[in-house]
């Protein structure tokens, strides 16, 4: 694709994912940004945290890449919409915060023009494909300086997942987390069953 190389991580990235977009190259831009700012590289188990303020597609490849992952509870999503991405080494107590700054598409109408043919019932697939095939390249061969910012961390890395015991619904009779129960009428429930959050 327009002459970048394809690594086996990147390769096998998309893999994971499912296809090449934007935020799966961002987030491997990210990823190997992260791992050579901490010095670190792909853990066994928690030694690096993640933490991605959004549940875009470039938190699959943090992910992969990482190795941080919500069922080892070294991955932590805050719902903040924003491409900010912060990362700890644990061993070394050292975290780096890094935010997406990519200035080359910024003024683009194209997507929105895109989007609105699309919704008005065109058929525009073929010239989207090939807008985001475009930005994904942009992103691949972007400097890391004129296209992420990278900012060293101060606060301690979040602490070690728990292991918590399950517990049986009153209501539902499900297995939940001990520390998400609620009580309902004196018994205790799961969150669904209360009410929500």
């Amino acid at each position: 694709m327009n002459g970048i190389q394809f690594d086996d991580d990147l390769r096998d990235a998309i893999q994971f994912h499912g296809h090449l977009c934007p935020g799966l190259a961002l987030g491997y831009r990210v990823a190997k940004a992260a791992l050579r700012e901490l010095g670190a590289e792909r853990p066994h188990d928690e030694e690096l945290a993640a933490v991605v303020e959004n549940d875009s597609c470039a938190a699959d490849a943090i992910q992969f890449i990482t190795g941080c992952t919500f069922g080892k509870g070294n991955f932590l999503f805050n719902d903040y919409g924003k491409h900010v991405y912060t990362f700890y080494n644990r061993r070394t107590g050292k975290g780096v915060r890094i935010s997406e700054d990519f200035r080359g598409f910024e003024n683009d109408q194209r997507y929105p023009e895109l989007k609105k043919r699309e919704d008005a019932g065109q058929d525009v697939s073929a010239e989207m494909e090939a807008f985001k095939m475009e930005k994904v390249g942009a992103i691949l061969r972007a400097d890391d300086r004129e296209f992420l910012r990278i900012e060293p961390v101060a606060a301690p890395a979040p602490r070690m997942a728990r292991i918590r015991a399950s517990v049986r619904c009153a209501q539902c009779g499900e297995r939940f987390m001990e520390s998400r129960g609620r009580v309902k009428a004196g018994k205790i429930v799961c969150i669904p069953c209360f009410g929500g959050d």
